[in-house]
């Protein structure tokens, strides 16, 4: 891109263009064209994200969330598992703007309300009832459950639940040792990290183990830290419905601490279409009318034949991923390449 397609840009951006200051902020974060300059660039997605521009939302939240391009000198490496802090970050609005998760997005707004009425009826001197925080998040693989514990750690922070509102994503391998005495310290470890916000433990009932298992150890250095900080810590507990449900049930302590199910239901076949063009608008490319017709018959067919296994969104990331492999794969065997071509999806692309 030339420095005067470049300054056009800006000059639509300063003039109120919502495309040009999506576009300008985008620009600025990456720092593909231009010196890297991510404070300024989030402040013209702001911009674009106040005139309902929910593709400037979208980048806001994987900019702030380290998802995309992390600040030169922090790599996501050295911050596998947690997200940076919420601040800035409307977390409502993003959980209304992501597809489908109706009934999850109805339950996280009643928590939501539940704790703004406490807070009200609090200050006015009238009895609270005991809230707890903690939620178990259950359902099948990608159907949203991290992204909506970012966002729920970000409310709870909104709300003054949490002072630092970030989320620590992990699993069974973070929280389990292999010999004795390793279990507990590990645990521990990734409790501190986070300490005011959310711990985020993803398929938990795999912390039941056999035999000489030690993940009875983890659960009860888990259970013993949610009482001793049980005002700087909130747990979520995620995975498989029956599994994640049978889990908890099976244990007093988690029993009596995780009362607030949240259901995460798979994505119809429409909904799963909506998300690969979302992924499409995001990544510049469009899409011919007979390959997006082939493109839901695909869909579809995936839909009707799935089990539990199915990946749900994580189904179209990976079916995106291969339409423009596909597409590469064409243009690469072509003898010049106008450079419009570079951003169309054909029916040939859509072949598996």
């Amino acid at each position: 891109m030339t420095k005067d397609a470049i300054d056009q840009i800006f000059d639509r951006a300063r003039h109120g263009d919502v495309f040009a200051q999506t576009l300008m902020g985008q620009i600025l974060c990456e720092g593909k064209y231009v010196q890297q300059d991510r404070q300024n660039g989030i402040g013209w997605l702001r911009d674009a994200a106040q005139c309902n521009c929910l593709y400037a939302k979208e980048l806001i939240n994987e900019y702030l969330s380290g998802q995309v391009n992390a600040p030169h000198g922090t790599t996501h490496e050295q911050r596998p598992n947690s997200t940076e802090d919420n601040t800035d970050v409307d977390n409502l609005a993003e959980l209304k703007s992501l597809i489908g998760l109706e009934r999850v997005k109805q339950d996280v707004d009643s928590l939501r309300n539940l704790i703004k009425i406490q807070a009200m009826r609090k200050q006015q001197g009238l009895p609270n009832t005991s809230v707890s925080y903690h939620c178990v998040f259950s359902g099948n693989p990608g159907t949203g459950k991290t992204t909506v514990a970012r966002i729920v750690a970000g409310i709870y922070k909104e709300l003054g639940i949490l002072k630092k509102g970030h989320l620590v994503e992990v699993d069974r391998s973070k929280l389990v040792g292999e010999y004795v005495g390793q279990t507990a310290p590990k645990t521990n470890k990734v409790i501190d990290e986070a300490l005011d916000g959310v711990l985020f433990i993803d398929e938990a009932y795999t912390l039941v183990g056999e035999g000489s298992d030690y993940g009875a150890e983890a659960i009860a250095t888990l259970l013993k830290r949610m009482e001793d900080d049980r005002d700087r810590l909130v747990v979520i507990l995620a995975g498989y419905t029956n599994e994640i449900k049978e889990f908890i049930d099976s244990n007093p302590g988690l029993q009596s601490r995780f009362n607030r199910y949240i259901q995460f239901d798979d994505y119809s076949a429409e909904e799963l279409t909506e998300i690969f063009k979302r992924n499409l608008r995001k990544s510049r490319y469009k899409i011919k009318r007979d390959a997006f017709e082939e493109l839901q018959s695909v869909i579809e067919r995936a839909v009707a034949s799935r089990d539990k296994n199915f990946g749900n969104a994580r189904y179209v990331r990976n079916l995106f991923e291969k339409v423009v492999q596909n597409q590469a794969n064409r243009l690469a065997r072509m003898a010049s390449i106008d450079n419009d071509e570079l951003s169309i999806i054909t029916r040939e692309d859509i072949n598996f």
